[in-house]
């Protein structure tokens, strides 16, 4: 599976590199001028989050957090085992040979010439 990684908050901020920047979109003055985006970089796997929906930094952040944690335990869960393939029962082959067969009559029916 890989290495566990906490995702408590302590761990999280131990752990990463926050950096602000300035967020684009609506919200006026307060948003063009004031560094309210919030980047976080987990630094032992690289994974990186954003958050710039909120208009102020405080509520950003918290959001980031809870994305980089969320990432963090979706990257630990253990894979699916994989699928086996199966292979069709005589009964669903001869199902599709009689679906087939029933097509191609009406195909044969509708390039025939019309009786008179």
């Amino acid at each position: 599976m890989g290495q566990h990684y906490p995702t408590d908050r302590e761990s999280l901020e131990r752990d990463s590199d926050m950096e602000f920047f300035i967020a684009t979109g609506p919200g006026g003055q307060n948003r063009n001028k004031v560094e309210t985006g919030v980047r976080l970089v987990h630094r032992p796997t690289g994974l990186m989050v954003t958050a710039t929906e909120r208009r102020s930094q405080h509520a950003n952040r918290e959001a980031a957090f809870a994305r980089m944690a969320a990432k963090l335990e979706e990257l630990q869960q253990p894979p699916p085992p994989p699928r086996v393939p199966t292979r069709p029962s005589a009964a669903a082959r001869e199902r599709r040979r009689a679906a087939k067969r029933r097509a191609s009559q009406i195909k044969r029916l509708r390039s025939s010439p019309p009786e008179e």
